[in-house]
């Protein structure tokens, strides 16, 4: 029998926001505003807990034993004392409790019971909603629980939801950022849950769980599993197991509890009592069916079915077909990317390295074709031997650009067959196309021959295949103003940028700078006239500078009132050195006023 699970993430974008600040380290501000100034917090069950808060009162603590505390605690009695009864708080409000504890001892609270780990955070802070424009007014996309428990819903005016909550934290909403976290969490369920998962709309995912579920030890500890891993995840979640699609998406969003299984072909009595929006139907005829006076599923079912679908057109049958298991409503699950690969067993063992390039040729061609119909190239290709022992022996070569050339592709893998021991013999060699990217077509024109620019990607490939990845690169500039940081190293293929400063930079940066010893200089700006370096004594006979360079404080703390003062100087050989000093000479937290080699002119 089949069952399917609805996973329902009612408040996905707003907990999708909430975990990229978390990530980045950024918090929204407090809402200063707020009358509360501590947020009430809550118990394991969501009742809010019994103590009072916002005072600053806490039982037991020693000022609310001394004598001011106990007189203004005693007229505080006296003022309640005197309202009339109906009037007085309640017992909660006071911090008295009368229900019965819970035991100590027991476990934690099951995720059916358990906060999101954005709930914290929601109640700390402003209520969060995202926005969307529809027919040139700004609705809501989604809301979060504090918002959604003062009344506010998806679709309701921006205006109406600031005129109940005027302190509402508002972001836009960005649909295809929901959806990739969605396709991310369907690729994740699909390793570690079910093969088949689909996204359902916005808000959730639809998996296909059928022989999988013992698998956890049936379909509720799949369940609490399942929401466990949203809740780390900061996503709150309500899930639904039924036999069919449509049952499983109603009661994971109209049903009671946040984990619902409905029994095997208890459809319709499980979705009976429910409103008819659960059965996915349009607005036009959700507005229709209300004119008609039907508002449960079950008042839809007891009714013929000929005139429903004259006047609300036939979906709607479809819908409750689907729903209650009498129509087929198949998945269209998600496909994680499989990196090509071919691979090629043998009768008996190989050793001969001319056999081996035989079948790399081999695998080589099959492994063209199969890109060619993907519309791919290979970046990364990785070959596996695998020997008799069960070791495996591993090759990988890189390509500048994506390519499915059989010879360019054959000559950088037969390159590296001196580095494979066969050992006793292989058993099997498997291609594989590690990394990859789209690949089309590529228009030849008759401009050609000796007129035809020089191609250097196969060049550039057998060098690094030959000498290493670090053998051959493109220096390039980066956007910073410290030295060390402004310039990086690109693959030869790819566009170097330029560099835009007015001073002039040493044809050769030191790694790292070097610390030069027995330094002569006045201060506060004034360039070293003698200093030396690696052993060797450098007098200065003319300067330029000073150019000031400040700490990148964004990057780290310790920079934010670090300075350097570079100085080009030239010695009395003609030599010319990049030297700097650290701090400005009037500020000791600028620097230590050590001077420092930098790089090397000419």
């Amino acid at each position: 029998m089949r069952r399917v699970a609805s996973l329902y993430l009612p408040s996905l974008a707003v907990d999708r926001l909430r975990r990229e600040e978390a990530r980045r380290g950024r918090q929204p501000e407090r809402n200063s505003g707020s009358p509360l100034a501590v947020p009430p917090l809550e118990s394991d069950d969501g009742s809010s807990c019994s103590c009072p808060r916002g005072g600053g009162w806490r039982p037991g603590a020693r000022w609310a034993q001394s004598q001011g505390a106990g007189a203004a605690m005693q007229m505080r009695a006296q003022q309640i004392e005197s309202l009339p009864v109906h009037q007085r708080p309640s017992a909660r409000e006071l911090g008295r409790r009368s229900e019965v504890a819970d035991n100590p001892f027991r476990a934690m609270s099951s995720p059916t019971k358990a906060k999101p780990v954005a709930s914290g955070v929601e109640q700390m802070f402003p209520p969060m909603v995202t926005t969307i424009a529809q027919k040139q007014r700004m609705i809501l996309a989604a809301v979060d629980d504090a918002a959604a428990a003062a009344g506010l819903h998806p679709g309701m005016a921006l205006t109406h939801a600031r005129a109940l909550m005027p302190d509402l934290d508002v972001r836009d909403a960005d649909p295809q950022g929901d959806r990739a976290l969605l396709h991310r969490l369907a690729l994740f369920a699909v390793r570690r849950w079910t093969p088949t998962a689909q996204v359902d709309e916005l808000d959730g995912l639809l998996m296909d769980i059928s022989g999988v579920a013992h698998l956890f030890d049936g379909e509720q500890r799949m369940a609490r599993h399942i929401l466990r891993f949203c809740h780390r995840a900061g996503l709150f979640g309500r899930i639904a197991i039924a036999d069919t699609v449509g049952a499983a998406h109603a009661l994971a969003r109209f049903g009671k509890e946040r984990i619902s299984i409905c029994r095997t072909h208890e459809e319709l009595t499980a979705l009976g009592s429910m409103p008819i929006a659960a059965l996915r139907l349009d607005e036009r005829q959700r507005d229709g069916a209300q004119r008609l006076g039907i508002e449960r599923i079950g008042d839809l079912v007891a009714m013929p079915r000929a005139p429903l679908s004259r006047r609300l057109g036939g979906s709607l049958l479809r819908r409750l077909d689907q729903a209650t298991g009498r129509l087929a409503e198949p998945l269209v699950p998600v496909v994680p990317f499989e990196m090509p690969d071919v691979v090629r067993r043998f009768a008996e063992p190989i050793g001969a390295a001319e056999t081996i390039a035989r079948v790399i040729a081999d695998l080589t061609q099959d492994l063209a074709r199969l890109l060619l119909s993907r519309g791919l190239g290979v970046r990364i290709l990785r070959l596996v031997c695998e020997r008799v022992d069960r070791a495996e022996q591993a090759v990988v070569v890189g390509t500048a650009r994506g390519t499915r050339d059989i010879a360019h592709m054959l000559r950088l893998l037969t390159m590296k067959i001196e580095t494979i021991d066969p050992g006793f013999g292989i058993d099997s060699m498997r291609l594989i196309a590690l990394r990859s990217e789209p690949l089309d077509p590529i228009a030849l024109t008759a401009d050609f021959g000796e007129n035809a620019p020089a191609d250097l990607a196969s060049l550039v490939d057998q060098i690094v295949t030959r000498l290493g990845q670090a053998a051959i690169y493109r220096p390039t500039a980066r956007e910073s103003d410290v030295p060390e940081r402004s310039i990086g190293r690109v693959f030869p293929l790819e566009v170097a940028n330029c560099w835009s400063t007015l001073w002039p930079r040493p044809a050769r940066m030191l790694r790292r700078p070097e610390r030069i010893e027995n330094v002569l200089a006045g201060l506060p700006d004034h360039p070293p006239k003698r200093f030396k370096w690696r052993g060797v004594t450098h007098t200065i006979i003319c300067a330029d500078g000073p150019e000031r360079i400040r700490g990148e404080w964004w990057r780290r703390p310790a920079e934010s009132h670090a300075v350097r003062d570079y100085f080009r100087v030239e010695n009395e050989h003609g030599e010319r050195f990049w030297v700097f000093r650290r701090g400005d000479g009037e500020h000791a937290c600028s620097g230590d006023l050590s001077w420092h080699i930098h790089g090397i002119f000419g």
